[in-house]
């Protein structure tokens, strides 16, 4: 009976020790899991891979721009530039296109000539690529108003359209050139139509 006894207690103890491995290696993994989840749930690590937004960013009013144009530092720099309290809480910047636009205009033998400026509320990064690449921001607002019909320069709706599809133009290829747009609105400083 010893021998029966001896065979019988080998088997025991060997499948207690797989039932104890099997369940240690079950705990391991619930707390790995539990781990990896806390460590995602606390966003020390992101779920979500995003990369850093590196584009232009709004600038509020009172906040230097750190890609602001500089002045030269002369006696007759003029006053100090200072905010007003209402309106958008952003700063607005301003770039004016020295030469004036002149195009035909769509399915007509009229011409138009404008004198347009843009602006935005983002750092000056948005004007210093507006500048780099104004030839062929100039190219894709002559374009845009070679495709307006005449009746559409005729009323001040027409020229709120054509304002909108001049800003989008301008945001289309500066997202091509530099991957952001930025510009908010376009405007007219002189506008004709003969």
């Amino acid at each position: 009976m010893t021998k029966d006894k001896a065979t019988t207690d080998k088997p025991k103890g060997k499948g207690k020790g797989i039932l104890l491995m099997a369940l240690l290696a079950i705990v391991m993994l619930a707390l790995g899991g539990g781990g990896a989840f806390a460590l995602v749930r606390s966003g020390m690590i992101s779920a979500d891979h995003k990369h850093e937004d590196n584009g232009p960013r709004l600038v509020r009013k009172g906040e230097e721009d750190p890609y602001a144009a500089r002045a030269d530092g002369g006696k007759d720099s003029g006053p100090v530039e200072v905010e007003g309290d209402g309106g958008s809480p952003y700063q607005t910047s301003y770039y004016s296109f020295s030469d004036e636009f002149t195009s035909n205009l769509k399915n007509s033998s009229s011409l138009i000539q404008v004198s347009i400026a843009c602006s935005t509320e983002r750092d000056g990064r948005v004007l210093m690529w507006v500048k780099k690449h104004e030839l062929a921001v100039r190219s894709a607002m002559l374009a845009v108003l070679a495709d307006t019909p005449e009746q559409d320069v005729n009323t001040i709706q027409g020229k709120a359209a054509l304002q909108r599809r001049l800003t989008a133009a301008i945001n289309r290829v500066l997202i091509a050139r530099e991957g952001y747009g930025g510009i908010d609105d376009v405007y007219f400083k002189s506008f004709l139509v003969q």
